[in-house]
Formats: C-alpha cells, sequence, structure tokens
C-alpha cells in the first residue's frame, strides 16, 4: 500500500512541475531559515556549557544601592575573595579572582605575538576544567609559571616541547611555561584568552588591592555538591556592608551558564539580556517555516477542483476517508523530505555567510545524534502541519457532488486561503518594519555627537617599558615627521573610560554617592582629540602647578548642582582639585544611554597614546612614517594600532548583527510570500482562462483584464498592512523603551512599507495576469 501512495504522489508531483517546484522551495526555503535560526539557538544556549561543572559555577556580582536605586556591576573589591574563602570554604569547592582580560606582548627567541591573557588564582584552571594536553594545572601556585594555549604554544614553539620554556611578556618579566591547555570553543566568555598568569606575581598589581572601595577584579567560585545557590546567596550577601559606609553594598552569586544570556539586571534582579533575541529568532524562525507551510496549504487547496474527481472516485470504489487522509500526508511527507534535503544543502552553503553575519562560528553537526533526532522531529512537525489541511479538506468531498461537478460549498469556499494569504503578509511587513526600526534606532545612535572628532585618531597600548621610557622622545619625532598633528597620553581609550569613583565638592550632601568616570591624561590630551572647552580653560602643558587642576564634563559639572564650577575645589581621595574648565561630554559609554559624569587628572597612570593624523594626510603615508617610529624605540616589537572610528563602531556591534539577521530573514519571508502568490496567481489565472477570452472578445482592455486577476490579492495584501501595522508598532515601541537615547518612530515608516509591499505583490501577480490578458481569444476559448 506504501508504494501505491509513493507512486501517487510521485506522478502527481510530475504531473503539475510548477505547483510542485513552488511548493519544494517555498519548503526548503523555510526550513532552511528554520534550520539556521535552531543552529544559532543551539550555539547561544550552549553558551558556557563546555566546561563540565559549569550547573556549580557562579560569578560573584556587585550591588549597589542608593536611594532605593540598586545598580549591579561584576567587578569587585579584591578582598571580597579572601573573605569568601575563610568564611564560607565549606560551601565552597574553589574560590579565584581573576583580573579582566589584558593585552600582552608574548616572546620567546626572536617569536614575538599580542594574545589575550588573565590574572588568575591557581583554583581558577581547575574551576573551568581546562583541559591540559602537556603539564600540570596547579602549576599557577607558582609565582613564575604560566599556562598557555595550545595554539599559541604551536605559534611559539613551533612544535617543539614548550615545557619548561621561558617566554618574556610586554618586554618586563619571565614566566616558565608549566602546562599547554586545548583550546577552548568559541562560544565561551574566556574563548579569547591564551594566557593564564600566576595571581601572586610582582607583575600583576591586583594582588596588592586591599581597599573594599576599589572595584578592579572579577571573582568565581565552585559550589560544593549539595549546596544550594539561592541559600548560599542569602548568607554571603552581606560581606562588604560592614566596610562600605556611604551606601548599601552586597554581593550576590549569578549562574556562570546564565552570564551570556541574562546581562541585563533591575534593582539586583536579572531580568534579560540575549535571552531576549533567543527567543525572538525562535519565533522568527517559527513564523517564516509557517509562511512556507501556507504556501503549501494555499497551493494544495486551491488546486481542489483538480483533485476533486480523483477523490470522488477513490471513494466510489471504497476508500476510506483516513485512507485518503494517510495519502495525502504522505504527499506533503514526500514534498517536506525533497524540500529538507535542498534545506540541508542550502544551509550548508549558506553557514559561511550567516556565520560572518551572525559573528559565529557555527558548524554543522553531522556526526551530533541529537541533531539528527531533531531534525526528523523536525519532518515529522513540517509534514504534519503543511499537510494536515488540505489533507482533511481534500478528503471531505462527497462522491456524489464531485462527480457531477459540483464541489464548491458557499461563496465562503476560498475564505481559509485568504486568510492565510493576509496571515503570510502581516508576518512579512512586520518584519520589514521591525527591521527599518532598528536600523534607524543604529544609525540615529551613530549621528549622535560623541563631544569630540574621531577622524584621524589612532591609539598605542604603551606595554612595554621602552615606550614609556621613551615617550618624549617618540612625541618629538612623531611631531617632527610632518604626519602627525598632535599626540598626548591616558589612562584610557577615548572611546571608553571604565573607572568609578566618589568625588566630593563644596555643598555635596555627605550621604549621596555619586560615581564619577576618573581618567588620567597628559596636558595636550584635549588638544589632540579636539574636545571643546564650555567654560574656562584647558589644561596647561608648561605650567608645574597645573598637577593640581581637573576638568569635568558637563554631565559631570551638572551633577555638581554648583552654578559657577570653574575655580571650585573637588575632593577626590585624600587630595584637593581645583576645577579649571569644563568640556562637552564625550560618549565614551553605550551611545544610547546619557553621558555619565567624568573628571580628568593630570596626575596618575598614563599607558594609552593617542595620535592625531594630520587632515589630508593618507593613511597609509602616515602609518608609514608612524611605525619606524615606534620601531625605533621599541626595537624587535610589533607596532600595534587601533583606529578610535573603528573601536566606536564595536558600541553597535550588537545591534548592528541583530538588524543585519533580521533583514536577512525578512527577505526570505517577503520571498518564500511572493512565491506563494506567484503559485495561486497563475493558479488562478489558469483557471480563469476561458473567461479571460470571454471578456477580450466582448472588447476588455489589457488594463481591465490585469485590474480584474490583480485586485483580489492587492485586497489581501491592504488588509495584512492594516493588521500588521499596529503590531509592529506596538512591539518596536516597547524595544525602543530599553534606550534612553532614541528615535521616534515616524509615520513614513508605515507609509514606506505599505507601497513597498503593494509594489512587491503587484509585481508577483502581474506577470502571470498580463501573461494570460495577452494571450488571444480563440486560444483562450479552446483551453479545458
Amino acid at each position: 500500500m506504501f508504494k501505491s501512495y509513493l507512486k501517487i504522489a510521485w506522478r502527481n508531483l510530475l504531473k503539475n512541475k510548477l505547483h510542485s517546484f513552488i511548493n519544494i522551495t517555498g519548503l526548503a526555503t523555510g526550513m532552511a531559515v528554520a534550520l539556521l535560526v535552531g543552529l544559532w539557538i543551539w550555539d547561544e544556549v550552549s553558551f558556557d556549557r563546555h566546561f563540565r561543572n559549569h550547573d556549580r559555577l557562579a560569578q560573584v556580582l556587585c550591588n549597589q544601592t542608593d536611594k532605593g536605586e540598586t545598580y549591579t556591576d561584576n567587578s569587585l573589591a579584591m578582598p571580597v575573595g579572601e573573605a569568601l574563602r575563610s568564611k564560607y570554604g565549606q560551601d565552597l569547592k574553589y574560590v579565584s579572582l581573576a583580573s579582566w582580560e589584558n593585552d600582552f606582548l608574548v616572546e620567546a627567541g626572536d617569536k614575538k605575538f599580542d594574545r589575550k591573557g588573565m590574572w588568575v588564582q591557581p583554583d581558577f584552571p581547575g574551576m573551568f576544567t581546562y583541559s591540559l594536553v602537556r603539564g600540570n594545572a596547579q602549576a599557577l601556585q607558582d609565582p613564575s609559571s604560566v599556562l598557555i594555549s595550545q595554539s599559541l604554544a604551536n605559534a611559539v614553539f613551533a612544535g617543539n616541547d614548550p615545557l619548561n620554556r621561558i617566554i618574556r611578556l610586554n618586554n618586563q618579566f619571565d614566566l616558565k611555561v608549566a602546562g599547554v591547555f586545548e583550546d577552548l570553543p568559541r562560544n565561551t566568555n574566556f574563548y579569547n584568552v591564551q594566557v593564564l598568569l600566576p595571581w601572586e606575581n610582582k607583575a600583576n598589581w591586583l594582588n596588592k588591592q586591599t581597599s573594599w572601595n576599589n572595584h578592579c577584579g572579577q571573582l568565581f567560585i565552585q559550589l560544593n555538591d549539595k549546596v544550594d545557590l539561592p541559600a548560599l546567596n542569602e548568607k554571603i550577601k552581606a560581606i562588604p556592608t560592614p566596610y562600605i559606609k556611604a551606601f548599601k553594598e552586597e554581593i550576590m552569586l549569578h549562574p556562570f551558564d546564565k552570564l551570556h544570556l541574562y546581562t541585563e539586571f533591575k534593582q539586583g534582579k536579572a531580568v534579560g539580556g540575549r535571552i531576549d533575541f533567543v527567543w525572538l529568532f525562535g519565533i522568527v524562525g517559527v513564523f517564516v517555516l509557517l509562511l512556507a507551510c501556507i504556501n503549501f496549504m494555499n497551493l494544495s487547496t486551491a488546486r481542489s477542483t483538480v483533485r476533486a474527481r480523483e477523490v470522488g472516485i477513490r471513494k466510489t470504489i471504497g476508500s476510506l476517508r483516513i485512507q485518503l487522509i494517510t495519502q495525502f500526508l504522505g504527499e506533503s511527507m514526500i514534498v517536506v523530505c525533497l524540500a529538507f534535503f535542498l534545506a540541508i544543502m542550502l544551509v550548508q552553503l549558506s553557514l559561511p555567510f550567516f556565520n560572518n553575519l551572525a559573528d559565529k562560528e557555527i558548524p554543522m553537526r553531522w556526526t551530533n545524534p541529537v541533531f539528527w533526532s531533531l531534525a526528523l522531529c523536525f519532518i515529522l512537525f513540517t509534514g504534519l502541519i503543511a499537510g494536515s489541511y488540505p489533507a482533511f479538506y481534500l478528503s471531505r468531498f462527497k462522491p456524489v457532488k464531485v462527480l457531477k461537478g459540483v464541489i464548491q460549498t458557499g461563496r465562503f469556499a476560498s475564505m481559509p486561503r485568504k486568510i492565510l494569504v493576509v496571515v503570510q503578509f502581516t508576518v512579512s511587513v512586520t518584519l520589514i518594519i521591525c527591521t527599518i526600526v532598528v536600523f534607524l534606532q543604529i544609525n540615529h545612535a551613530k549621528d549622535r555627537p560623541v563631544g569630540y572628532n574621531r577622524a584621524g585618531l589612532i591609539t598605542v597600548n604603551m606595554k612595554t617599558p621602552e615606550l614609556r621610557k621613551n615617550y618624549n622622545a617618540i612625541r618629538t619625532d612623531l611631531l617632527q615627521s610632518g604626519v602627525v598633528e598632535q599626540m598626548a597620553r591616558s589612562s584610557h581609550s577615548a572611546t571608553y573610560f571604565p573607572n568609578n569613583n566618589g568625588i566630593n565638592w563644596r555643598g555635596k550632601d555627605p550621604a549621596q554617592v555619586v560615581f564619577y568616570r576618573t581618567v588620567t591624561v597628559s596636558p595636550d590630551f584635549g588638544k589632540t582629540i579636539n574636545w571643546h572647552i564650555k567654560e574656562g580653560r584647558d589644561f596647561y602643558s608648561d605650567v608645574p602647578t597645573d598637577s593640581g587642576s581637573v576638568v569635568l564634563n558637563e554631565a559631570g559639572a551638572q551633577t555638581t548642582g554648583l552654578k559657577n564650577i570653574v575655580g571650585e575645589i573637588i575632593q577626590y581621595g585624600d587630595k584637593n582639585y581645583t576645577v579649571v574648565g569644563v568640556v562637552d561630554n564625550m560618549v565614551t559609554q553605550s551611545p544610547y544611554e546619557p553621558v555619565p559624569p567624568a573628571i580628568f587628572f593630570l596626575d596618575g597612570y598614563l599607558g594609552i597614546i593617542t595620535i592625531r593624523i594630520k587632515p589630508g594626510t593618507p593613511i597609509h603615508q602616515a602609518l608609514a612614517k608612524i611605525e619606524p617610529v615606534f620601531k625605533k624605540y621599541n626595537a624587535g616589537n610589533p607596532f600595534e594600532y587601533k583606529f578610535v572610528d573603528n573601536e566606536y563602531a564595536q558600541k553597535f556591534s550588537n545591534e548592528t548583527r541583530i538588524g543585519n539577521l533580521a533583514t536577512f530573514f525578512a527577505s526570505l519571508a517577503i520571498f518564500i510570500s511572493c512565491l506563494g502568490l506567484f503559485g495561486l496567481a497563475s493558479f488562478i489565472t489558469e483557471q480563469r482562462t476561458k473567461e479571460i477570452g470571454v471578456r477580450k472578445v466582448l472588447g476588455a482592455s489589457l488594463f481591465n483584464l490585469w485590474h480584474l486577476l490583480s485586485k483580489e490579492f492587492t485586497l489581501l495584501v491592504t488588509i495584512s498592512l492594516l493588521i500588521a501595522i499596529p503590531i509592529a508598532w506596538y512591539a518596536m515601541h516597547n524595544w525602543l523603551q530599553d534606550y534612553q537615547y532614541r528615535i521616534e518612530i515616524s509615520w513614513w515608516i508605515f507609509v514606506a512599507t505599505a507601497l513597498g509591499a503593494l509594489l512587491i505583490t503587484l509585481l508577483t501577480v502581474s506577470f502571470q495576469a498580463i501573461k494570460a490578458a495577452m494571450m488571444k481569444p480563440v486560444k483562450s476559448l479552446k483551453t479545458e
């Protein structure tokens, strides 16, 4: 029986080649989108689950509460680690302080590489189950040892045994390679870290930090078996409280395998983050697959008149309705299987493009049995969804009626098909509007004034002592090179000020806690980045006493509440400083949020060089003259630089990726919807061939016939627009509330989308309509 069903299904496929092509192509496209979304979601939800103990790992976060508002941060004071270890050691298997990722110049012999590294305590490798291919994971107990990744070991030592070999870091200190670990997968927070350095090494300044007010590092823990995380959270949360007087500070444990997906906090509670995008794209994937299934349903039910006699004859000779349902579902399963294999090929071909779009390294999981199990369920689900309605619709025809040629069930017989078309375009139009709003929001933030001139700025990290020692000579040579207009030093790049500290001023409420971004700069920093002085003056470069001066940004000046801030005294730590100027706000954090208060000092650590290339000088010519100067004073070390423009663009990377993915999916949704419209239009045109011939004989013009065949689809798309526009507005209005610096959704977005959707519909339908209208009446009237 199965073979007979298969033969019938295959014969029907070959008999109706155009509709079969549309069905298979539409389903394959929808399934390919669903597979890509599924692979992306798999990669997201498996983030940081590479570690064997991921369900027992947590990062310690800090909650700071002032005037009822709680702010959550992952930067902690270093004494918290020892307090946890000494007071709650019975609940914790491992405790490890860690630095942030840092750039290190790794040198062995004549080979030098720039790699990311972290200072970590000895528990860190065991906690995160680093798999060592050589050496011992406990080696970090020795302050002179280091663990490196396998790829770095291969690059540095070219296949030779790296154990006990010496590497030099930042031209400052030597460490002995005591272990080599396997490279971590891309979907983990520590993917970029290829060097694990010993915490107790004297070059690590973090191990000397004892202040509870200095939040400068990270802290990770692993729970002992049977220890409940919420219960432990209650026990440990007040650890910092006795040491912080100005405001309330507590700590909490955040599950490590949720760090990637849950990054947004409100009042000390995780409320979302990338998990929102997981849900969003999951829904989009389901809807795009649904669009493809709707195409199949529509074309199958539209062809009901063609299949009606077949159903009548089969029922007359004794076929049961369940047998007919089985046959039609079998046909849909065959189409879905063909579409699935085509979808697999499309996914394999498009994965490089998709990975580039999503900034991922997602592989096809050919050898994973879970993947194939899910693929089988996916085929069955799609086959049932696509084939269920046609199967039940066609199998209910009455043999007496259909054999007499009467199969219409009333004026609303085509209503389900029309509803499905409306659903298709509602989904497609909603995706288009959302995509437009996402990109407008990104461009709105990109066009925001940043408070300085990014063009022609490059930064160089002073990793080695040679650069710090020879800075003045480097500056002199570069200013004389003819390609450099100005240069300066600072503690941070102009695109990112991470430090948060409290300051005091005249009249400040002692109970008020205000955090300022504290930045150390050289006197010529403002002239280099071209910041704008709003009040007072810039730093003097030739007045020694100016070291006691500070400059505030506009937000910092407004925060004090003082009307004439220039000349006022600011207290930072145990020192007093005089405010000499106020500059425009500089966008250094999120471009979608208000600029935080910032204060600029002249005394402190200066590790970043900022260089302004002379306007009009080609970048490649400028770099060709700048690089030899750095090589002269930092011989043997690579010249590495970053464009400030590129660093600033990274602030939009997440939203840009989401926008690109949304564009990709919206385009495919429109393609699938138009494919379905094309199939329906071709079928309806075929059914009305005689009517068209009669109308032409009676004098109907080409325009009249085109209008006759197009108006129904235009009406359906118009209805879908009326449904989609309010849905899209509501969704994007809520999405924009997450950004304080945001656009207003303008009316023209909806008008442009509506006109575009109608134009696409008319272009899709018009081909078949005009083709039929131009057919000779004699030929049309002979058609059976």
